[in-house]
């Protein structure tokens, strides 16, 4: 069937997905902009074994007069429409939309799933609860059986994970029963109301014990990064309670998964946090708890920012925009994180003709060795450091190679920490206070134990900080 754009008389259009246990899920698109990824900020939230493709904030669909719009929200691993991978474009149905070249996909369609009333939210499929539909009840003799199957599938909702399709249940259930006009039914559906109440009632209590349990252990990772702080210049004592932390984080995170623990209350994150977090599961070194001294400093220069380095700032993410907007490009087509942009912020402010006391050069701030052994020519004649687009080109090369020579894990953290200092002197700084060579690629064990130099655990969140400015400009008054 040919692709047609769809009309801005048809007022209605869906997402479906295709592809792993949530498979025949539907949500039917509203007014405005629906937001769509694996973090619970979202309009549409992705879920499952192969979430991992999927960014915080993957994508955006917007309705238009003429249609809908299809937007990626600068994600890891890109979108693709129809198998091309794009970055902004008009939507038409059918289409299928896909996070990342491998991961789960979506179907766009202006036709009217098959399924039962959407009611603006997500449909359970057959599969997620595979019992039987209930079907009307007989003449006479099966109101129990009605009511033993309602309560049967309302248990087995919960075992499952989706506790919130009780009250759906209990609706189906009352809407067959209403159709019977006996004595014995009004009996049945007391009993029936009543049994669904406590499940409900269970459910609460079940809510509230997580909560409970959430609290003390944040609790518990609050004490034990304040002793971290205090154990500087202690190794055992470090690791042993490094070793705890990440136990309870652990636990934490386990909670988290609970699909009762979205309805307990939750305490809000300060903004400056909330990015952090944010960030760093897009660079693939996603943390539970954010070191303190690690948010401090960050803040640190966030105000230096706003402060004495605001006409730098301004200079870049306003005069110098068109620049900004060439190397996310570049970094994009190089298959990078393009928050990398801010690197030059912090490097150079994007004044390329002031070389440092060390001989480094251009937005990136090259050293003539590094800029040559990545393609750039540096002689008498011609620099190519001072090339915006060949000397981020280098660069995504250099930055590249640090992130496979650091493994799996947060080796985006750690290659920025080599793009300061070099590699060879974070490696060296490494090994000569970590033996564990697994500990070697975790970036906050390394933060948490001192292992770093002074020099790049500065350098680290100078850059993040950049970077949630360069996110947020307006947020801080840019």
């Amino acid at each position: 069937m040919a692709e047609q754009p769809i009309p801005f008389s048809q007022t209605k259009a869906w997402l479906v997905s295709c592809s792993g246990a949530t498979a025949g899920i539907q949500y039917e698109l509203g007014d405005g902009v629906t937001c769509v990824g694996r973090g619970s900020q979202n309009n549409l939230v992705i879920q499952g074994p192969d979430v991992a493709s999927v960014s915080i904030q993957h994508l955006e669909i917007r309705r238009e007069a003429s249609g809908f719009r299809l937007r990626d929200l600068d994600s890891t691993n890109g979108t693709y429409l129809n198998g091309e991978r794009i970055s902004e474009v008009d939507l038409c149905a059918p289409a299928t939309i896909r996070f990342g070249s491998q991961g789960p996909e979506l179907t766009f369609t202006a036709e009217e799933p098959s399924a039962a009333e959407l009611d603006k939210t997500m449909a359970i499929p057959q599969g997620i609860l595979p019992l039987p539909e209930l079907e009307p009840a007989a003449p006479s003799g099966t109101y129990e059986g009605l009511l033993s199957e309602a309560v049967t599938r309302a248990r087995h909702a919960r075992l499952k994970g989706w506790g919130d399709q009780t009250l759906s249940i209990m609706r189906e259930t009352l809407h067959l029963a209403l159709r019977q006009t006996s004595r014995r039914l009004h009996w049945t559906i007391g009993i029936l109301i009543a049994g669904l109440v406590g499940m409900a009632g269970g459910a609460a209590w079940k809510i509230a014990v997580l909560a409970r349990e959430k609290h003390s252990i944040d609790q518990r990772i609050h004490r034990l990064e304040v002793q971290l702080q205090q154990a500087s210049g202690k190794p055992a004592e470090s690791d042993r309670l490094i070793s705890e932390l990440a136990d309870y984080q652990g636990r934490a995170q386990q909670l988290e998964r609970n699909p009762l623990y979205r309805f307990s209350p939750h305490e809000k994150e300060d903004f400056l946090t909330q990015e952090i977090r944010t960030l760093m599961a897009e660079f693939g070194a996603e943390v539970y708890s954010v070191p303190p001294e690690f948010a401090e400093r960050a803040g640190h220069y966030i105000e230096l920012y706003q402060g004495p380095d605001r006409p730098l700032v301004a200079k870049v993410l306003n005069g110098s925009a068109g620049q900004l907007a060439v190397m996310r490009q570049i970094l994009r087509e190089e298959r990078l994180p393009v928050d990398l942009a801010y690197i030059p912020l912090v490097e150079s402010a994007l004044a390329s003709d002031k070389p440092s006391p060390a001989g480094a050069l251009g937005p990136w701030q090259l050293t003539p060795v590094t800029a040559r052994a990545f393609g750039l020519r540096v002689d008498k004649q011609i620099d190519e450091r001072t090339n915006l687009a060949k000397s981020t080109r280098a660069s995504c090369r250099f930055l590249r190679n640090l992130i496979l020579d650091f493994g799996a894990g947060s080796s985006v953290m750690l290659a920025l920490a080599a793009y300061n200092l070099g590699p060879s002197r974070v490696k060296q700084a490494i090994m000569d206070t970590v033996r564990d060579p697994i500990k070697q690629r975790d970036f906050w064990y390394l933060y948490r134990a001192n292992a770093l130099p002074r020099e790049t655990r500065e350098y680290v969140p100078k850059v993040v900080a950049a970077m949630i400015v360069g996110r947020n400009p307006q947020h801080f008054g840019f």
